[in-house]
């Protein structure tokens, strides 16, 4: 048992101690409540990066989302800035090719006006080597004084492109004497013009005359008669009078037109019957049209004339185109009292727009003719028929696989309308060949 004194002593002991506790207890609290402060406050200057992340319960997602959505639009931002930059870049792409094209027009047009000027000089050499005619058929001629002229002070010839490319054959055919007989150089000149030189320069020589030459036949009886021999020079053909013209369709080989000539044969009936084919009748194309109102026309490639006197027999004007290739064509139309006119199928037609009743080919108009040139013949038909004017297409000659693939589709393209249309096989010796011919009425349309 302890005495008396001790109890006191002993319980100043456990005072002290448990005061010592509290001062513990209360300084961990005090430091917990600093550092609470500190890293709640909202004045506080201190941020670590971790802070906002341990500030966040783990089931809050709501800043995640924000920070999503603020990336999605940095994202669509930048598909913005890219797609600008894309039209820019399409923008600065199309500036440039369009750059390069004016820069290969304009070196086009440097390389054309240095070889325009390399062959003006050809030219100009060319006419001094033949003492200036070229140059005085060609021109430019200066107009005379006084007049008012609308064209110019200066004024040209016509003459085809292919005089310029072929010199030396030019320098042929303008190579004469001034004033004196022209040289017989029929199949030279055709040649010549078949080159490109159509029209050919004019001439200052005067052509052969017949020498026995003798009044033509009066018309109406001239539209079927042969003319007399001595009507024509035939220097440049094998046939040397029309005896031989009507019968060499008896002998062997080729000929431009082998029959045309007989007047008594084949010639004497076409173009009378209508049977429903191939072959149209006249009577029958005038009446799809008012009575009197075809009145003017054109024939192309019309051999010795023949359409053109049955039109006259109609009181119809018609102009027939023709070649001299193995014979007297022009010559021959001219004794019939029709109208010759001596062009190639390439050449631009020399009339007006719009002006022409009819036109008509038989035959020449074929597969023969390349699809380019065939296609712009057939637009400048078009162009010389006025509104409502007809093309008579006689026997357009093609194989099977060219009739739909290129015939159909580019008349298609030129824009007549359909009167009539006739195809049918060509028959060799009664045998079937995959060739065709085919025939067509067309009218240019009104409007």
């Amino acid at each position: 048992m302890g005495s008396e004194e001790s109890m006191p002593k002993k319980q100043t002991c456990h005072h002290n101690q448990m005061k010592h506790k509290l001062k513990i207890v209360l300084l961990i609290l005090v430091t917990n409540l600093v550092t609470i402060y500190i890293f709640t406050s909202p004045h506080s200057s201190f941020e670590h990066p971790l802070t906002r992340i341990t500030q966040l319960p783990f089931w809050d997602t709501t800043p995640l989302l924000l920070k999503l959505n603020a990336t999605q639009e940095q994202l669509i931002q930048s598909d913005s800035h890219i797609t600008d930059l894309q039209s820019q870049l399409k923008s600065s792409r199309e500036l440039v090719e369009k750059l390069l094209g004016q820069l290969s027009r304009l070196n086009g047009a440097i390389e054309q006006a240095s070889t325009s000027k390399t062959t003006t000089s050809t030219f100009d050499d060319l006419l001094d080597d033949v003492y200036e005619e070229a140059k005085l058929a060609i021109g430019p001629h200066e107009l005379p004084l006084g007049n008012t002229p609308r064209i110019g002070s200066e004024i040209y010839s016509s003459i085809g492109g292919g005089c310029l490319k072929h010199t030396e054959d030019l320098k042929q055919y303008m190579s004469y004497k001034i004033g004196g007989e022209c040289p017989s150089d029929d199949v030279f000149a055709q040649t010549l013009m078949l080159k490109g030189c159509e029209p050919l320069p004019r001439r200052r020589c005067h052509p052969k005359t017949p020498p026995n030459y003798v009044e033509p036949t009066p018309l109406p009886k001239s539209l079927w008669s042969t003319p007399p021999d001595s009507s024509i020079i035939w220097e440049p053909y094998t046939c040397k009078n029309y005896t031989c013209l009507i019968e060499r369709k008896k002998f062997p080989g080729s000929y431009d037109c082998k029959d045309c000539f007989d007047l008594e044969g084949r010639e004497k009936t076409r173009w009378l019957y209508d049977n429903g084919g191939l072959d149209f009748g006249i009577e029958q194309v005038l009446a799809t049209k008012p009575r009197g109102t075809i009145r003017i026309g054109l024939d192309i490639g019309g051999g010795s004339g023949s359409f053109g006197a049955r039109m006259k027999e109609r009181n119809v004007t018609i102009i027939t185109t023709s070649m001299n290739f193995d014979g007297p064509f022009n010559s021959f139309i001219a004794s019939r009292g029709l109208i010759p006119m001596h062009v190639s199928i390439s050449q631009r037609f020399p009339f007006f727009e719009n002006t022409l009743d009819i036109v008509h080919s038989m035959h020449v108009l074929s597969n023969w003719i390349p699809d380019a040139m065939l296609e712009f013949t057939l637009y400048d038909i078009y162009r010389v028929l006025r509104p409502g004017g007809l093309f008579w297409l006689d026997r357009f000659f093609c194989f099977g696989e060219q009739l739909n693939a290129s015939y159909v589709p580019m008349f298609e393209r030129v824009g007549f309308n359909r009167l009539r249309w006739n195809t049918g096989m060509k028959l060799d010796r009664g045998i079937q060949k995959n060739e065709w011919y085919f025939s067509a009425l067309l009218e240019k349309p009104m409007a």
